[in-house]
C-alpha cells in the first residue's frame, strides 16, 4: 500500500525531504535549549555572574530565533510536499478512472469514486504531512532529550523510561477498537453521497411525486448512521488525551518530588543542581509531548488508513481492456461481423445476456436493431466499439477483430450516441466540439442540419453561443437528442450507431434525420437501435432480438412474413396511430 502510495509523490519529494532536514536541525536546537537554560541558571542567576548570564541570555535567544525559523520553513516545506502529494494522488486517481473499461466502472459506485477523490485523499493528505514533519519531529525528540537527560541524572531519567510501555498498551489498545469502525464510517460516507446524489439528479421527480420528506428521512437515515459510527470511533479515540495527561503529570511530579529530594538531602555538594533539574523538568516536558504527537499520528494513521486501502483500491485496479501490442490504428471501413458471439457481465457465464450471435454487416448499410426491453439491443452494439469485451466469439470491425485495435483508434471510427444522452455545462458550440475539438462553424453547422437541430439552435437568442447548463436541463428532451447526433457526426465516422437516440424526437424529425443520413453520408454504416418500427421499416435490414438471441434477420416486408415478433409489434404501433389520429 504505501509503495503505490508513495508513487504519487513525484517532483513533490524535495520538499519532503526538506521537511525531514530542517526539523532534525529544529530539534536539536530545541534539545540544546534547556542545557543553556541549566548553565544561565548555576552560572549566571546562582553564580551572579553577568557577563556568563548575559552569554548563556544571548545564546538561548539565538537558539530560538533559529529554531523558529527552521520551524517555519518545516511547515512551508510540509504543506506544499503535502498538498502536492494530494494533488497527484487525486491526478492518477482521476485519471485511472479515465482508462477503466464499464466491466471495471461497474465495481465502483459514482458516489464511491467521489469520496476517495475528496475525502478519502484529504485524510491522506492530513496523515502524509504528519508522516514528513511530526513522525520525523516526535521520535527525535524523544530520543535526544532521552540522551540529554541520561547525561543529567540517569536515576530520574528511568521515569521517561518507565512510562512509555504504558504509552504504547494503552496506544495499540485504542488503535485497535477505532480502525475497523472508521473503515465502516467510509463505506457510509459512500452511501451518503450516493443519496445526495441520486436526489440532486431526480429533484424534479422528487418535487413532482411530492417525496421530499421520504427524502429527507432516508438521508436522516444515513447521517444518523455517520453520527452513530463516528462517536463510537471517537470514544476510542478520547482516551488518549487523559492517558497522555496522566502520564505527563504523573512524570512531571515524580520527576520533581525525587528531584528536589536530591537536591535538599545532598545539600550543596549534590549532584544535582536548580538549574539541572529544570533542565530534566523541560526534557521531560519534551519527551511527553513528543510522545503525544506520536499518540496523535498513530490516531491520524488510523483515520486514513482506511481511507489509504480504498484509494488503492482504485490505484491499483487495472482495466481488463487494453490495446495489444503492434495495435491496428486505421479501420479499413465500416464492415461489421459478429461470429459465435455471447457475452455475460462479470464472470457469471450461468446466463448470458447474448447467446450465439453472428451477424455480418457489409460496410455503408443502415440496419436497424428492435426488440423488447432487456432483449440487450444496447449490449449488443457496446461490443463493436470494445466498452466490453465479448466473453466467446469474435466481432471484428473493418475485416479485424476489435481486440487487435488500438482502442483509441478504434473509438475514433466508430460513433455511439447512448441510451442516456449527455450534454456538458459550457455552450452549444462547446458541446458540439467533443465530436471535433479542430471543427469549423461550417462543420457545426452541417452536422446539426443533418440532425435536424440547426433550426431550434438559430431561434435561440445566442446561437450556437447559448449556454447549455449542467446535464443539458435548459433543453428539451428531444433538443438534447439530436445535439448528441450532431456531436457524433462530427466524429465522421466509419460507424454510427444510434441507441434509441430518436425516442423523445417526433417522427416527422425522426424521418428528416434518417434521410439525412441515407443522402448525406452513405458510406457510413448506420446501426439504429428503435422502439417505433417506423424509425428502421426503411432499413437495409432489421435485427429483431428477443432474450439476448437473434429471433429474425431482414428486410421490413421479409420480416412481417416470417417474424410473428416483428409482426405483433408492426400490427400494435400501426394500431396505436390509428388511434391518435
Amino acid at each position: 500500500m504505501i509503495k503505490t502510495l508513495a508513487k504519487s509523490i513525484r517532483e513533490y519529494k524535495l520538499p519532503s525531504i526538506m521537511t525531514s532536514v530542517t526539523v532534525a536541525i529544529e530539534v536539536v536546537l530545541e534539545v540544546i535549549i534547556p542545557l543553556l537554560m541549566a548553565e544561565l541558571i548555576d552560572k549566571g542567576i546562582d553564580g551572579g555572574d553577568m557577563n556568563t548570564l548575559l552569554k548563556y541570555g544571548v545564546a538561548l535567544v539565538i537558539s530560538a530565533v533559529i529554531s523558529l525559523i527552521f520551524g517555519v520553513i518545516a511547515g512551508r516545506c510540509a504543506a506544499i510536499g503535502s498538498c502536492g502529494f494530494a494533488k497527484n494522488l487525486r491526478h492518477d486517481m482521476f485519471y485511472r478512472v479515465q482508462g477503466y473499461s464499464f466491466s471495471n466502472i461497474d465495481k465502483f459506485s459514482d458516489a464511491s469514486i467521489v469520496t476517495r477523490l475528496t475525502t478519502d485523499v484529504t485524510n491522506v493528505q492530513m496523515a502524509y504531512q504528519m508522516t514528513i514533519r511530526m513522525a520525523i519531529r516526535s521520535p527525535l525528540m524523544m530520543i535526544f532529550s532521552l540522551v540529554a537527560a541520561l547525561g543529567i541524572n540517569v536515576k530520574l531519567s528511568l521515569v521517561f523510561v518507565a512510562f512509555i510501555p504504558v504509552l504504547a498498551i494503552g496506544l495499540w489498545r485504542i488503535m485497535g477498537g477505532a480502525h475497523p469502525i472508521f473503515e465502516r464510517v467510509f463505506r457510509t460516507y459512500d452511501k451518503l453521497n450516493r443519496v445526495v446524489q441520486e436526489n440532486l439528479r431526480g429533484i424534479r421527480v422528487v418535487k413532482t411525486f411530492v417525496r421530499e420528506d421520504f427524502e429527507k428521512d432516508k438521508f436522516g437515515e444515513v447521517s444518523e448512521s455517520i453520527y452513530t459510527n463516528f462517536s463510537k470511533a471517537e470514544k476510542f479515540l478520547a482516551l488518549n488525551g487523559p492517558l497522555m495527561q496522566f502520564c505527563m503529570y504523573a512524570c512531571l511530579l515524580l520527576i520533581s518530588w525525587l528531584g528536589a529530594r536530591i537536591i535538599v538531602l545532598a545539600g550543596a555538594g549534590g549532584t544535582l543542581t536548580t538549574g539541572e533539574l529544570m533542565s530534566l523538568l523541560s526534557y521531560a516536558t519534551q519527551i511527553l509531548s513528543s510522545l503525544m504527537m506520536i499518540s496523535m499520528f498513530f490516531v491520524m494513521i488510523t483515520i486514513s488508513r482506511a481511507s489509504a486501502e480504498r484509494i488503492c483500491e482504485l490505484l491499483t485496479e487495472k482495466s481488463d481492456i487494453t490495446s495489444p501490442e503492434n495495435a491496428v490504428t486505421e479501420v479499413a471501413d465500416g464492415s461489421i461481423c459478429f461470429k459465435d458471439v455471447s457475452f455475460t457481465f462479470g464472470k457469471n457465464r450461468s446466463k448470458f445476456v447474448l447467446d450465439n450471435i453472428n451477424l455480418d454487416i457489409k460496410s455503408g448499410e443502415t440496419v436497424g436493431i428492435i426488440g423488447g426491453t432487456g432483449s440487450s439491443k444496447s449490449s449488443l452494439i457496446q461490443l463493436i466499439p470494445r466498452l466490453y469485451d465479448v466473453t466467446s466469439g469474435s466481432v471484428s470491425v473493418g475485416g479485424r477483430d476489435v481486440r487487435e485495435y488500438d482502442i483509441e483508434s478504434l473509438r475514433n471510427a466508430v460513433a455511439v450516441v447512448l441510451q442516456k444522452n449527455s450534454l456538458f455545462s459550457g455552450t452549444i458550440r462547446e458541446n458540439l466540439r467533443w465530436g471535433d475539438e479542430k471543427a469549423t462553424d461550417e462543420d457545426l453547422i452541417r452536422a446539426c442540419k443533418l440532425a435536424q437541430a440547426d433550426g431550434f439552435i438559430s431561434e435561440m437568442p445566442d446561437g450556437y453561443d447559448t449556454y447549455i447548463e449542467q446535464g443539458g436541463v435548459n433543453v428539451s428532451g428531444g433538443q438534447k437528442q439530436r445535439l448528441c447526433i450532431a456531436r457524433a457526426l462530427l466524429k465522421k465516422p466509419k460507424i454510427l450507431i444510434l441507441d434509441d437516440s430518436t425516442s423523445a424526437v417526433d417522427t416527422k424529425t425522426d424521418a428528416l434525420i434518417r434521410r439525412a443520413f441515407a443522402e448525406e453520408i452513405p458510406d457510413t454504416t448506420k446501426l439504429i437501435i428503435a422502439q417505433r418500427i417506423s424509425s428502421v421499416s426503411d432499413a437495409d435490414k432489421i435485427i429483431v432480438l428477443e432474450d439476448g438471441k437473434i429471433s429474425a434477420f431482414g428486410t421490413h416486408e421479409e420480416l412481417l412474413e416470417k417474424s410473428e415478433i416483428y409482426r405483433e409489434i408492426y400490427i400494435s404501433q400501426q394500431k396505436g396511430d390509428e388511434s391518435n389520429g
